[in-house]
């Protein structure tokens, strides 16, 4: 008897291969059959003829620690409502902990994750508190280096010493074993800009030994690209680890275009070692509001400021010319802010997101551009992010995997969200399981506590 029987699909399976007609078994959670299915008996039939069905999509880069504990009470999950079934969290150097704060907002960019909720002192416990939350979507885990530097270097304007990168290494190492997937790093903001490269690899150091990844936010994505993107190279050959290259883009128009000789850079980096990289399917990006990103963009939105709420959602040039002040200027009046910025091009987006070493994120715009096949969109959102994440058993359909599963139109999938309407639900997506629980149909919320938590080592 099957918990779950879906039938008369396309079958995209997640592995790049061509998609095929095939019915979906699903008991205790895992897939236990793919094929033709008749005659067998289920407590729950799904009829998929005419859609895709899929593995769930795994969002490679978020910004989730403090979402994912907490189910929401929205009628459509923003990530749900997209097919994404996992979420990889703790990106760009900014993870909930370990880090205790009590007073006030932590050190711009952590602020990003809210000023309370700082109350972790090991990393194991925030994973604790999460499994005990049954968060909704799956959850893996990385460890931020920003975060440890705030938690144990005295001066953030100075490299941490010998000791400091004992006790940042340690704090990861107790992390590892508790199920974290690895180390991001984010030397471009200002608690980790001083770090140098060999405090890295010393912080780093565990990764080797429990088999965690780096995920690197690099230093410099603008004039300095270059030589940002072999810092990278150098740290991940030297702790001898997969390196994911996070976010890879070309910032300002001096260095539009410029994508074919970044993408031949990690070629031949990736001849040697093991790289890869996820991007933005768009051309703009969001993060804290820094006055040396301004002249880069030919637009900047404000997306939250502490100091004026009524600047959100509009445009930085806009309200500083109404205030008759430089938008320089007004950075700094509008801080603690967030920003989205509008400063890459759409050739090297398009260039970028196609390319075999990318995984992309979930909001179907690469269905949409036709750059490659839905078989290959869907790996990219799937199979590959799961292989590069060590997350076993995820990301493909196939017999003993984890019936995270997607069934969607692939005429009418769209993200219907814009940036001045981030939280618009999609469309054209019928269901999505969770551990083979019905979690979201028609864009619906069905059930909030079908996701696990994926810890480094363990197939849940």
């Amino acid at each position: 008897m099957l918990d779950v029987l879906i039938t008369g699909g396309t079958v995209i399976d997640g592995s790049n291969r061509p998609g095929y007609t095939a019915d979906v078994g699903i008991r205790d959670g895992r897939i236990v059959a793919i094929g033709d299915l008749a005659g067998r008996k289920a407590a729950r039939h799904h009829d998929a003829r005419g859609r895709i069905v899929s593995p769930g999509f795994i969002d490679a880069h978020t910004h989730d620690d403090r979402l994912v504990l907490d189910a929401g009470e929205e009628a459509c999950h923003p990530k749900l409502s997209q097919g994404v079934t996992t979420v990889v969290t703790g990106n760009c150097g900014i993870s909930l902990a370990p880090l205790r704060w009590t007073d006030g907002a932590p050190p711009a960019p952590l602020d990003l994750l809210g000023r309370d909720g700082w109350t972790f002192e090991r990393f194991g416990d925030y994973l604790d508190a999460l499994a005990r939350s049954r968060p909704t979507l799956n959850t893996a885990c990385l460890v931020g280096h920003s975060t440890l530097r705030v938690r144990h270097v005295a001066d953030l304007q100075k490299e941490a010493d010998a000791r400091e990168c004992q006790r940042m290494a340690a704090d990861l190492q107790e992390a590892l074993k508790a199920g974290a997937i690895g180390l991001s790093t984010g030397l471009y903001y200002p608690p980790a800009r001083a770090a140098s490269t060999a405090e890295v690899i010393a912080v780093g150091a565990p990764l080797q030994r429990h088999g965690g990844i780096v995920a690197m936010h690099l230093r410099g994505e603008a004039d300095q690209i270059d030589d940002a993107l072999r810092e990278g190279f150098e740290i991940g050959r030297a702790l001898g680890v997969d390196t994911v290259l996070s976010h890879h883009k070309l910032i300002g128009k001096r260095n539009h275009g410029r994508s074919a000789q970044t993408l031949a850079l990690i070629e031949e980096a990736a001849q040697a070692q093991s790289v890869c990289m996820d991007c933005y399917p768009y051309n703009a990006s969001s993060t804290m509001l820094l006055a040396a990103r301004v002249n880069q963009s030919s637009q900047v939105l404000v997306t939250w400021s502490e100091v004026d709420p009524s600047a959100a959602g509009r445009s930085l040039f806009a309200l500083a010319q109404e205030r008759g002040v430089s938008p320089e200027s007004l950075v700094q009046t509008l801080s603690p802010a967030g920003a989205v910025y509008f400063a890459m091009d759409e050739g090297d987006v398009s260039r970028i997101l196609a390319h075999p070493l990318t995984m992309v994120g979930s909001d179907g715009l690469a269905r949409d551009r036709r750059l490659f096949p839905l078989e290959t969109a869907v790996y990219k959102m799937t199979g590959l992010p799961a292989r590069r994440f060590g997350l076993q058993g995820r990301g493909l359909l196939g017999e003993g995997c984890a019936a995270d599963i997607a069934i969607f139109d692939a005429a009418t999938i769209a993200d219907r969200a814009t940036f001045e309407n981030p939280t618009a639900a999609s469309v054209g997506m019928d269901a999505v399981f969770v551990n083979g629980v019905l979690a979201c149909e028609q864009g619906r919320t069905v059930e909030r506590h079908a996701g696990q938590v994926l810890r480094h080592g363990r197939t849940p």
